[in-house]
């Protein structure tokens, strides 16, 4: 049996599941009250994860920045099979302060691997899935193994639908904004073959509570 962290899925979006529009903009979909709750969410995992897609867009710095709590900020992890994390974002320029690592698969670019790693990154190498990226089972066991007993995943949309597709989601923690993006707005989550509602992954509701203008809703796996 392989040991895994317990993994809980962050989204923040609109009513209609938008996590940006479709431009792009998506700082600030939530408001101030939410927010401190996603940096109290981060100070409670051992590591914040991320894909590629998220770091290039957004260029990150996944600490947590509630006052009194800096020093509680997560280990990094980028979700990278192709290592297109910039050695010139913020996770890798402050790697050497603060935990980097990021989960790439066996046989990827080994002049990209020596360059982060000199940066500081911690590079964790595992097989690749049916989709060429890392696989999440596969991943999450070498975080495990690591001491990695609680992982926040904060996106984006290609890796939350690898988690909804290949697992696992142990609990879904979703800050929804009263407002609405529309179809061109990017989603939550990128399609996962989904083919009948049967075959949906569903989760129960636990809890559903204010946080300013906007809603935080908690979910555990069923």
């Amino acid at each position: 049996i392989s040991v895994r962290p317990l993994v809980t899925l962050k989204v923040a979006s609109s009513l209609d599941g938008r996590i940006a529009t479709g431009s792009g903009e998506s700082k600030w979909i939530t408001g101030e009250p939410a927010r401190a709750q996603g940096h109290a969410l981060r100070a409670r995992n051992d590591a914040v994860v991320v894909g590629s897609g998220t770091v290039l867009a957004d260029d990150p710095e996944l600490t947590c920045r509630l006052p009194g709590l800096e020093n509680r900020s997560p280990v990094r992890v980028v979700f990278d099979g192709r290592l297109r994390t910039p050695l010139t974002s913020k996770l890798v320029a402050t790697a050497k302060k603060n935990p980097t690592w990021i989960v790439t698969v066996v046989g990827s670019d080994s002049a990209r691997r020596r360059a982060l790693a000199s940066a500081g990154v911690v590079l964790l190498p595992v097989a690749a899935g049916q989709d060429g990226h890392p696989d999440p089972k596969a991943a999450f066991a070498a975080l495990a193994s690591k001491g990695i007993t609680r992982v926040l995943v904060e996106g984006g949309r290609h890796l939350t639908a690898a988690l909804l597709r290949d697992g696992p989601i142990d609990r879904i923690v979703w800050f929804r904004a009263p407002m609405m993006l529309g179809g061109d707005g990017v989603p939550a989550a990128e399609s996962f073959g989904l083919q009948t509602l049967n075959a949906a992954p569903r989760f129960n509701r636990e809890g559903a509570a204010p946080a300013g203008e906007d809603m935080v809703e908690t979910y555990k796996a069923r």
